[in-house]
């Protein structure tokens, strides 16, 4: 069972020792790099642990674009020793979920970017309802997806 718990001072941590597979450090920053942004943009956005089983298996921040309006998924990863146990999919439904509830503001509008080598998450992505948009940043593409 796959649930989120929003990172404090007790666990941020463990969110910092999470990591990547050499070969996917081009497909996601750090969480240090994203717990800093979570902290300038603190009234707007929710970084969390995603844990299993009590243990923290990666991390996901949720972020309010008031300019927009629009919920952004950033940073979402899962340890390297973690992956292929759909613990990403299940987190992405949790996430899904949270936003639903509308914590920063009003918006159906939910969007991500994801590497273009990472073909695993988009797939990921795309199964659960986000499609491209044909906007490209860099080395990666958006996508969006609308809550019903």
């Amino acid at each position: 069972m796959v649930e989120l718990k929003a990172i404090t001072e007790d666990n941020f941590v463990d969110a910092i020792n999470l990591s990547l597979g050499v070969a996917q450090q081009e497909f996601v920053s750090h969480p240090i790099r994203s717990l800093a942004q979570a902290y300038v943009y603190r009234n707007q956005c929710q970084p969390f642990g995603i844990y299993a089983n009590d243990r923290m298996v990666g991390y996901v921040m949720v972020i309010y674009d008031y300019d927009v309006p629009e919920y952004d998924i950033w940073h979402m990863m899962i340890d390297e020793a973690e992956q292929g146990r759909g613990y990403g999919a299940q987190a992405l439904d949790h996430i899904i979920e949270y936003i639903r509830t509308k914590p920063f503001g009003s918006s159906d509008r939910v969007v991500l970017t994801c590497h273009k080598k990472n073909e695993i998450a988009r797939r990921l992505y795309e199964q659960k309802g986000f499609v491209p948009t044909g906007t490209e940043y860099d080395d990666e593409v958006e996508l969006v997806m609308t809550l019903a």
